[in-house]
This record gives structure tokens, C-alpha cells and sequence, in this order.
């Protein structure tokens, strides 16, 4: 949802933009074809993928998707002992969902425990995206992490945004409570509809997938990918009294980092903790960590992103 919005004039009766008609789908059946990439390149032994655009209401790609097939599209370049552990990215222009996006991936190093891939995705022959992203065999080391809260909620006692938004019969809304692959649950209220009063820089969200997902290490890690582009600027609007449907909010990722430190579930339930420690100059940063239920920290984020609205 961070990937690039803009909204319009909202329905006088819902509250929410006028916009391209509704989509029902398999959501994590169309989050599994995105992810397996064909390979283009084979017959001239190039590293050259090519995977289709999800549907979106607004027209453009979804950030995490392109994010997410990335990490893939490096992943098929690199030993199967060796998993991703960060990614650096820049999204250099909007995707249009109407096409399909291709991946060209470089090999810049292999060493004799990291291997170093650069992944750029193309449109019409134009980058939209650009990635580094380093693998590593695995192996003990030194270990520890920041612990999770110890007083949130149980996500099944908080309301789905099917539960938040569902009943609103609008374009918009039905695709966000039924067309996503990730149940996303706020602990407290959410800020679709209207801005967070308290004027907080922070937030906490349980999510997974809706359904279950192949046991593959690294597709979980594409998938957790996938998620962390899904309301990590909601901190910067939440300190500002901003809402989606702000009228004339304009919002776009402008880059994403993201470090898997240890094997965990996308279609398990995490906590997804998020803050914004800075927003300045029509730029805000935020920053997440993505907890199991059983507490192991599996990834930390970062994006910066533009966010403008009308004075």
C-alpha cells in the first residue's frame, strides 16, 4: 500500500475515493504465481526472470510485490546453502499492474560465505526498482535480540480489516478487506478511515498469510518480504493526523531495507512493531521489527517515503 498512492475526493458516503471497480480473487494463489519467476534468460545463460504484475485499484504496483520477486529472482542465482540476509532498494518509478515486470540480475561476488547479487526490474526498458541483497551460508556466531513486548493482545481477540472494512460496499474497501494475501490486524484503532487522535509515532500490527504457504525457507523469506511494505509509513501518518483517505494525501515508497536474521512463518501469525523516528521535508522514515508469536525476532525494516498532503 506504501508503493505509490494518491487519493481523490472522497464518496460523500463513504468516506472513500472514487476509484476502478472491485476484484475478487485467490489472494495466495496470485501471491505464489508472482513469486514463481520464469527464467528468460536460460537459453543465452543470462540471470534474466520475468513475472507478472498483480492487480491493484490504483494501477500501480504493490511495492512489496516487486520487492518480494526480487529477492527471489537473486535467490535463483545463488547456492541453495546460501539465504538471503538483507536487502538495499530504491523504487525509482511507479510499476504499472497492466504489464510484467522483468529481472535482470548480476552476480557481483561470491565469496566463500556471502554471496553479493544487484537486481533491477524493468518496465517497457526502464528500471523501476533497484536492489542489493547479500546471502550467507549458515553457521553459528555470536547471538542475541531485542525482546518482544510481553503485554500485547492475542491476534485472534482483534478485528480483521474484512471486519474494520468490509461492510462498507465500495471498490476500495472490498479490496482491502478481501483482495489482500495477509490478514493484517492493528493492535489499537486502525487509520483507514480516520486519523489517530493521539498524534503517536508508532504503531503494532499482527499479520500472516490467509492461507498456508509451501514449506520453503525461502519463500517465507520473499513473503515476509512481501508484507513489510504493508502500513510502515502508518507511523509518520499516525504522528502527523493523517488518515488514507486523507483528500489529497500523496504517498510513495521511495526505498526499503530489510535484514532476516532468523527462519520464521509467513502464514504464522507476527507481530510487525513500527515507529517513525524522523519526517522532515516531505519525507518520513520509518523503521519495523517483525516478531514470531513465539517471540524470535526474524527481520528487521527500514523505508523512507514521500508523503505530502494539501496545506
Amino acid at each position: 500500500m506504501t508503493d505509490d498512492v494518491t487519493t481523490s475526493a472522497p464518496d460523500p458516503v463513504t468516506g472513500m475515493p472514487a476509484r476502478s471497480s472491485a476484484r475478487r480473487g485467490d489472494p495466495v494463489a496470485e501471491l505464489l504465481a508472482a513469486l514463481d519467476l520464469t527464467d528468460t534468460g536460460a537459453r543465452t545463460s543470462e540471470d534474466i526472470f520475468t513475472g507478472p504484475s498483480q492487480w491493484t485499484a490504483h494501477g500501480r504496483v504493490f511495492g512489496g510485490q516487486v520487492l518480494a520477486q526480487s529477492i527471489v529472482a537473486a535467490d535463483r542465482t545463488v547456492d541453495a546453502d546460501r539465504a538471503a540476509h538483507s536487502l538495499h532498494g530504491y523504487f525509482l518509478r511507479p510499476g504499472d499492474t497492466s504489464l510484467p515486470i522483468t529481472f535482470s540480475v548480476d552476480r557481483i561476488h561470491d565469496g566463500r560465505s556471502f554471496s553479493t547479487r544487484r537486481t533491477q526490474a524493468y518496465q517497457k526498458g526502464m528500471p523501476i526498482f533497484s536492489m542489493i541483497s547479500s546471502f550467507q551460508t549458515d553457521g553459528p556466531g555470536i547471538d542475541h535480540q531485542i525482546d518482544m513486548p510481553a503485554d500485547v493482545p492475542d491476534p485472534e481477540t482483534l478485528p480483521s480489516i474484512a471486519d474494520q472494512l468490509g461492510h462498507i460496499d465500495h471498490p476500495i474497501a472490498q479490496n482491502w478487506a478481501y483482495a489482500r494475501p495477509f490478514d493484517i490486524r492493528h493492535i489499537g484503532t486502525p487509520i483507514y478511515l480516520r486519523a489517530d487522535e493521539n498524534r503517536v509515532e508508532h504503531q503494532a500490527i499482527w499479520m500472516r498469510a490467509i492461507a498456508p504457504l509451501p514449506d520453503n525457507p525461502n519463500l517465507h523469506r520473499a513473503a515476509l518480504a512481501y508484507a513489510s511494505d504493508y502500513a510502515l509509513l502508518e507511523p509518520v501518518f499516525r504522528r502527523h493526523g493523517i488518515a488514507w483517505m486523507t483528500p489529497g494525501l500523496s504517498s510513495a515508497s521511495l526505498d526499503h531495507a530489510m535484514w532476516w536474521h532468523r527462519p520464521g512463518r509467513a502464514d504464522e501469525w507476527f507481530l510487525y512493531l513500527q515507529e517513525s523516528p524522523s519526517a522532515q521535508g516531505g519525507r518520513g522514515l520509518a523503521t519495523g521489527r517483525m516478531y514470531s508469536q513465539s517471540g524470535v525476532l526474524m527481520a528487521t525494516i527500514a523505508q523512507e517515503g514521500m508523503v505530502r498532503v494539501p496545506r
